[in-house]
């Protein structure tokens, strides 16, 4: 790996004001994945284009995951406070640019331009608490910005319904600029000055073939129901997304100055940690995603209620980032704190695999409040786990590859359990494809069912849920058992040494 690449901390006081600017980048860059969803209606109506109106969610993510990588190499090659400045910069003019666009096509390259600042500002300020913070402290820090990811998954669509309905859908992209220039000048005073690590050429190549990779997989996983899974066009995808998955790693061994170091594809703690933030990443949105969509299609509550139902769940999460954060630096070993939510989150799959129509209000909160309680102590902790088992010169390729992989975990999980819902609920309605209006691949169409037969297309809907969160519980169980394996390195100084043979003298002694 490179040379270490030392940045000078800010003072006590600037290290709040530090948070500050990289907490509103999170909740800007995490909301601009969720606030969308509620407008995409609205937007398809008024730039006339409904059939690809898809895109303008999966441009976001295709791009933020196609650049993450790269964000972090150069990071570390060039400082990473003039490149967050610059990430988020290209953001907020992009945020403009999607506010004012005319048609789709226009909104959907704004929407690209967005993804790749996006996705600068998600890496960039992971790595950048590492610049920041000692080792010990990290997990504390971190957990905010988990918190932060889960606010923004409820609170998001909230917002999208409220400007999209009181003002206007463009509202939904405006808003960043005031927020993020706050944001954008608090974190030019307050970040500490960026130093430039060793001197290299950029590595154009494994970018490239990272960003083929990551395209092939988002839009697998975005397009799979919708096209076919067994689809020309989907095999053609997993094609062209296996052939530079293999030459990844040779690609990245010549290189100068690899975007993805070598080390860290031999680094246990590294693969390992970012495959438990793939399976929790999958298992979470699975979670954030369709529990809504239950509540409002079962239990008949609008969307601003479901988010109130939703409640019990962000706080479990918010409590327990918090709480993890500080053990995991209070106890020295951050295996417990990750085997504790890794466990705790699949008791919460667990228990939503039993919900049913007439589940009511007060089990269903506390089902939220378990499964919050999970998924808040895991992807911060994996993420510091990473951290602290690489030298500080190549903490923005290593937040990167977390990153990275929860990213595309969580586009996996997403596609994965829409396609277990949607199967489900159409093979338990098959009978009821024939009832007028109703249409198996809409569940909005139950309402027009008469009173009988809507029961009936209740209970497959509310069984087709849960039957899904059985099917992702297994992912989680694999990823606990990865746990076991870990051997986190818990540093209580700056300087590091080589991943594995740092986690086993630790261990030892």
């Amino acid at each position: 790996m490179s040379k270490a690449q030392h940045s000078p901390s800010p003072r006590a006081g600037g290290v709040a004001a530090a948070m500050s600017a990289l907490i509103l980048a999170v909740l800007l860059a995490a909301l601009d994945q969720t606030i969308v969803s509620t407008a995409l209606p609205r937007i398809a109506k008024d730039l006339n284009g409904f059939d690809d109106i898809a895109w303008v969610s999966a441009a976001y993510l295709l791009a933020s995951t196609a650049v993450t990588p790269l964000w972090g190499k150069l990071g570390d090659m060039f400082g990473r406070k003039r490149l967050y400045l610059a990430s988020t910069t290209i953001f907020l003019i992009a945020s403009v640019t999607c506010g004012l666009a005319q048609n789709l096509p226009e909104l959907i390259g704004a929407r690209v331009l967005q993804g790749v600042g996006g996705g600068g500002m998600i890496v960039l300020t992971f790595a950048l608490v590492g610049d920041i913070v000692a080792p010990r402290e990290r997990g504390r820090y971190q957990g905010m910005f988990g918190s932060v990811y889960g606010v923004a998954s409820i609170v998001g669509p909230l917002l999208g319904g409220v400007f999209t309905d009181q003002l206007s859908w463009r509202w939904a992209f405006l808003i960043n600029l005031p927020v993020g220039a706050v944001s954008l000048v608090i974190a030019a005073r307050a970040l500490p000055a960026a130093t430039r690590g060793a001197k290299a050429r950029i590595d154009y190549l494994g970018s490239l073939v990272l960003a083929a990779i990551a395209t092939g997989l988002v839009m697998i996983t975005s397009f799979g129901e919708r096209w076919g899974w067994a689809s020309p066009a989907i095999l053609g995808l997993i094609a062209a997304t296996v052939a530079p998955a293999v030459l990844l790693v040779p690609v990245e061994r010549r290189a100068a100055a690899p975007v993805l170091p070598p080390a860290m594809f031999a680094s246990r703690t590294v693969v390992f940690s970012s495959l438990i933030g793939f399976v929790a990443n999958a298992a979470m949105f699975a979670v954030l995603v369709y529990l809504p969509t239950y509540l409002q299609i079962v239990h008949g509550v609008s969307a601003t209620l479901s988010g109130v139902h939703m409640l019990p769940l962000v706080a479990g999460l918010v409590v327990s980032q918090s709480l993890a954060g500080r053990w995991s630096a209070h106890a020295g070993r951050l295996r417990p704190v990750l085997l504790a939510g890794l466990l705790a989150n699949l008791a919460g799959l667990l228990l939503l695999g039993t919900i049913g129509a007439a589940t009511n209000t007060l089990v269903l909160s506390v089902y939220f409040l378990i499964t919050g309680v999970g998924i808040g102590m895991v992807p911060m902790v994996v993420l510091t786990t990473v951290q602290n088992s690489v030298p500080v010169a190549d903490l923005g390729a290593a937040s990167a590859v977390v990153t990275f992989a929860r990213s595309i975990g969580a586009a996996f999980g997403v596609a994965v359990f829409g396609t277990l819902l949607n199967t489900g609920f159409a093979d338990r309605t098959r009978g009821l494809a024939t009832a007028d209006g109703f249409d198996a691949a809409r569940p909005d169409t139950i309402g027009r069912l008469p009173a009988a037969l809507r029961d009936t297309a209740l209970d497959a809907f509310a069984h087709a849920t849960a039957t899904g969160y059985l099917w992702i519980a297994p992912t989680l169980a694999v990823g606990t058992l990865l746990a076991l394996f870990l051997k986190p390195a818990h540093k209580t100084a700056e300087t590091t040494i080589a991943p594995d043979t740092a986690n086993d003298a630790v261990q030892a002694a």
